[in-house]
């Protein structure tokens, strides 16, 4: 074997048992922190649930275990759904996370897994309005030694922005998933302008009533574009 293949054959070696080993853990621990996702979810359901039927009966809240990448949390008209992505992502290396000595320390640190959640309305899942649009409300990065930090709206967003100091655990998770419920029933559905909806066909109007199909989101159609922007951004 030539020196030309012999270093190839090293160098692939040395990057699947340094990079390829932690993508594993990373995916390992992302797949742990939903599984204790899934817990909180159906222990804070549980709870809600018997206190709100001394409220009031209407008031639903249940949880769905849609498969071992989803779960979906239904609080009175919103639905949380809760989706675990099975890669591992890189960021730029302009984010703020590359200035801090965790990530200096050792570069692998930054790699992480992604447990996204959406807020919905309740509605769209009962009557299969598939054309129905969700919004991003957190993204949870757990990282290969199962420290995390997320993005989301309000102070828990800013609590819990850069990496923690130790591995996640059910308590924050919790502490999350109430914020989660709070800004996900704070933010109301606005009724559109009527210029929006002045005309519609016989056709449009027998489809809507037929398969009550009129797409519907939490700011679709409600306001500028800016106005949601402002609700949703909360990307790198």
């Amino acid at each position: 074997m030539s020196d030309t293949l012999q270093n190839q054959k090293e160098q692939i070696l040395k990057l699947l048992k340094e990079k390829s080993v932690m993508k594993q853990d990373v995916f390992r621990n992302t797949l742990a922190a939903f599984d204790l996702v899934k817990q909180s979810v159906a222990e804070i359901s549980n709870e809600l649930g018997k206190e709100t039927q001394v409220i009031d009966k209407r008031i639903n809240v249940a949880y769905t275990e849609t498969n071992n990448y989803a779960t979906q949390l239904k609080v009175a008209g919103d639905m949380l759904e809760f989706f675990m992505h099975t890669n591992v992502f890189e960021f730029d290396k302009s984010h703020t996370m590359f200035k801090t000595g965790y990530v200096k320390q050792n570069a692998y640190n930054s790699y992480c897994g992604i447990i996204n959640v959406y807020n919905f309305l309740a509605d769209s899942f009962k009557y299969n309005r598939l054309n129905d649009l969700g919004y991003l409300v957190c993204r949870i990065f757990i990282n290969r030694e199962m420290k995390f930090f997320i993005e989301a709206k309000g102070s828990i967003g800013i609590k819990y922005s850069s990496f923690s100091t130790e591995p996640l655990n059910k308590e924050q998770l919790h502490e999350i998933i109430n914020e989660l419920i709070i800004y996900a029933i704070t933010f109301d559905l606005f009724t559109p302008p009527a210029e929006q909806v002045r005309e519609v066909s016989v056709n449009e109007i027998q489809e809507k009533v037929s398969s009550i199909n009129l797409r519907t989101g939490k700011r679709l159609g409600y306001g500028s574009s800016a106005s949601y922007e402002e609700d949703s951004n909360m990307y790198i």
